[in-house]
């Protein structure tokens, strides 16, 4: 059994007291600007007013959760995150071993820059996976004059998040001999020799997740457990998420039965993961990512409520009924 280890500190200070060649794969959902979980706008988070979180989580009556307003980002932020992700590949490189994955969860507005400091700091882009879902991001009307402008909306209405696929590169003359000597190179098909696809198909978190990890960022376990898994070829390693949080990917680590370790800055974040990693990674037995349909999964076992496939506006708009979401893939979120 997988014990995964958890770690309170300084993300850039931590990863640097890792062993050379330690680590197996990367996954993680970073802050995205850095700025939104810095301790001051976690305090207005926390304090449910101001700062850079869209407060209260409200729109055309849609009552949605806390989402950090990119769009207010200055010149100099944006470019702070790609100064930062330098960094941190440059410090990441040492830790993680030739042919070693790194997934980042993205963000359409943001994705850019990270992709070009990974790629200064050495790792090749190798691919995009997007999960797909439908989002309350984007879709606002002109702010204060929503009335005036009822037909324009600032930006498009976000149903995809971009997870992006980085590599460190091989060591060796091919693949093959990558994954004999450092077990790294490629990712885990899924059962039945199925390639990962770079679209999957996701739906909002589930309310049980929240009531055991109550993180703004928190990605369902289903999602999760897919993509882990896929990030050590030979289904043995390390993974390492640097941004913890709440301890979301820990836990689909310990169902996949991947060694893991987090490092998380917040106090209350990494004290919440001391509970929420084992009862995360308890939920749903089945479920291993071995499968990208989740009844298969679960064998039958029940991972979202009913309401999770169902898209508000197309309801509101159609008027559907509970019986007519059969048709609906994707969920809130």
């Amino acid at each position: 059994m997988s014990t995964p280890v958890l770690i309170h500190g300084d993300c850039m200070a931590e990863m640097a007291r890792l062993g050379d060649n330690s680590l197996h794969a990367v996954c993680s959902d970073p802050p995205y600007g850095l700025v939104e979980f810095s301790p001051g706008e976690v305090g207005k988070l926390r304090a449910g007013h101001g700062g850079l979180w869209r407060i209260p989580p409200s729109m055309d009556g849609c009552e949605r959760r806390p989402l950090p307003r990119f769009s207010v980002l200055t010149p100099e932020q944006k470019k702070s995150i790609e100064t930062y992700f330098f960094q941190w590949g440059t410090v990441l490189w040492p830790k993680l071993r030739p042919g070693g994955h790194v997934l980042l969860a993205g963000n359409p507005m943001l994705q850019l820059y990270v992709q070009a400091a990974l790629i200064e700091a050495g790792f090749e882009n190798r691919s995009t996976i997007m999960r797909v879902y439908h989002g309350f991001r984007g879709g606002d009307r002109p702010k204060n004059a929503e009335k005036e402008f009822p037909g324009v909306c600032v930006q498009p209405r976000s149903n995809y998040e971009p997870w992006m696929l980085f590599r460190k590169p091989i060591a060796e003359n091919t693949v093959a001999e990558n994954l004999r000597r450092w077990e790294t190179g490629g990712l885990r098909m899924l059962a039945g020799g199925k390639p990962l696809p770079d679209v999957i198909l996701s739906f909002k978190t589930p309310e049980n997740e929240r009531a055991i990890a109550d993180h703004p960022s928190l990605k369902p376990q289903h999602l999760l457990r897919i993509l882990v898994r896929s990030l050590l070829p030979l289904g043995t390693g390390m993974v390492l998420d640097p941004f913890m949080g709440s301890g979301s990917t820990l836990a689909a680590a310990l169902a996949v039965g991947y060694d893991s370790v987090g490092i998380e800055l917040d106090a209350a974040y990494f004290e919440l993961a001391q509970t929420a990693v084992p009862r995360l990674g308890a939920l749903y037995p089945g479920v291993k990512g071995e499968f990208l349909d989740d009844n298969t999964a679960a064998s039958g076992e029940k991972i979202r409520e009913e309401q999770s496939l169902i898209w508000d506006e197309l309801k509101a708009e159609a008027n559907l009924t509970t019986s007519d979401t059969s048709v609906l893939q994707a969920g809130l979120d």
